[in-house]
């Protein structure tokens, strides 16, 4: 294996998962090494009881990610969570909706096509999903996940050729079955801008990808029952410490399933999480930095 080994350390690529543990020198724009995301936010109304939580047990999140997709929105909808999301200073990530899971193949609801994740099926669907973006972005959205490899890199074309604006960031999804260094190098060379490796990597596989990709790493310190329902609160300062820059995404467990539609009251819960992890940084890692309100470019 040296030859393969020796290969990839060529090519800028790690050579093995990074058992050692390498503490991250990477760092958000602002000097931060972590910022909170709470996902399966759906809806104005949950938004606006999740900022409120956030505010009355003084915390501070920086991502609001909505899972379901912006053709389930209204455009009255989407006004008022873009508005939510500038007056709370955090930033909005509407998901794309066509995928395959709302699609009219089958093939992704039995055991072998669930191994598709939700990417896409056609060429009319990666015109439909360049549609919710456009429709996203004329109401003041620029944070896109999304679920497919083809449709992020045509996004990103489309963002290099002015066709969609340069301030417009694209997320991907562990719904789209990421797990290695490889893997992510190829994401961030296309035009991700944050990428979501699947949830249940270990922590040296992390930080393989960490040394492969300079863009943020999205990592769940929790999943809902339908992605396995395990909690990672307590890796919480060893993810900060090898994956930095990274967005932890808490919150999950609050939902059954990827696309929950969270009520005003689970929103709560899911801020309460936010402060479970809070407090697992401050007890043992409590040199951590994590960005300010308002750091969200």
């Amino acid at each position: 294996m040296k030859a393969t080994k020796d290969f990839l350390r060529r090519i800028g690529l790690p050579s093995g998962d990074a058992f050692d543990l390498p503490s991250s020198e990477k760092r958000f724009s602002d000097g931060a090494q972590y910022r909170f995301e709470v996902p399966g936010i759906q809806g104005p109304v949950a938004m606006e009881s999740l900022l409120e939580e956030v505010d009355n047990l003084k915390l501070t999140i920086h991502r609001v990610t909505q899972t379901k997709g912006i053709m389930l929105l209204t455009d009255d909808e989407i006004t008022r969570m873009v508005t939510l999301a500038q007056k709370g200073k955090v930033e909005l990530v509407l998901s794309i909706g066509p995928r395959a899971t709302y699609d009219t193949g089958a093939s992704v609801l039995t055991s072998e096509g669930q191994r598709m994740g939700l990417r896409l099926r056609g060429q009319e669907q990666i015109i439909r999903a360049i549609e919710d973006v456009k429709r996203a972005a004329s109401f003041g959205c620029n944070t896109f996940l999304l679920y497919d490899e083809g449709l992020l890199w045509i996004l990103n074309e489309m963002r290099k050729e002015g066709e969609l604006s340069s301030n417009i960031k694209f997320k991907v999804s562990a719904h789209a079955g990421h797990g290695n260094p490889c893997s992510a190098k190829l994401l961030e060379n296309i035009g991700a801008n944050s990428v979501n490796p699947v949830r249940d990597l270990q922590l040296p596989m992390l930080a393989a990808i960490r040394q492969a990709i300079s863009v943020p790493i999205d990592l769940h310190t929790e999943n809902p029952s339908s992605s396995g329902g395990f909690i990672r609160h307590y890796e919480v300062p060893e993810m900060i410490k090898v994956t930095s820059p990274l967005y932890l995404k808490t919150g999950g467990s609050v939902a059954k399933t990827h696309g929950w539609n969270t009520t005003a009251a689970e929103a709560k819960q899911r801020a309460k999480q936010v402060l479970l992890v809070k407090r697992m940084i401050d007890s043992y890692f409590p040199e951590a930095i994590g960005s300010i309100k308002g750091s969200i470019h």
